[in-house]
């Protein structure tokens, strides 16, 4: 799907979501250019494709979508999914530390470890690891850019509720 931030990749079983990464996030990590993948590229009769569709990111982009209720299974350590459980209870709009998100784990200790299970996180945006930012305010990694990451925040400040 094509989006400001780049074209992102969505992967759904028909149960659930699976992935929300950048489309060419396993390639830029092996070090390898690829060609962009068409827009919107659902394939006919998968039933995974509504939920796909469902994703609502149109919606997001234009600031009109603040929550997202769709299954999501994603693949991690119970650590992992700890935290991923933690990062959607970040609200729209708002932005946590390393450190808060380690306190709010119950481990005040595990700001590394946070930052390891954040950077795993395999479903962008619908779990908002973007809104986890240096206990200075700065911005982080994020697995589709900085420049994206900053996108995001500053569309969460001004976008409309729905």
């Amino acid at each position: 799907m094509d989006t400001p931030i780049g074209p992102l990749r969505i992967l759904a079983s028909q149960d659930a979501i699976l992935c929300v990464e950048p489309a060419n996030y396993l390639e830029k990590k092996a070090g390898q250019v690829t060609d962009q993948v068409p827009a919107d590229r659902i394939i006919p009769n998968d039933p995974s494709g509504d939920l796909v569709k469902a994703c609502m990111m149109k919606e997001y982009f234009a600031g009109q979508r603040q929550k997202f209720d769709l299954p999501l299974s994603p693949e991690g350590t119970s650590f992992q999914q700890k935290v991923w459980q933690q990062l959607q209870q970040i609200p729209y709009g708002e932005t946590r530390s390393y450190q808060q998100l380690a306190e709010m784990t119950g481990d005040k200790n595990a700001s590394r470890a946070i930052g390891l299970a954040n950077n795993c996180n395999p479903i962008l945006i619908l779990i908002p690891c973007h809104r986890v930012i240096g206990a200075d305010g700065s911005l982080t990694g994020y697995a589709a850019g900085l420049a994206a990451k900053k996108l995001l925040l500053d569309l969460e400040k001004g976008g409309t509720k729905k």
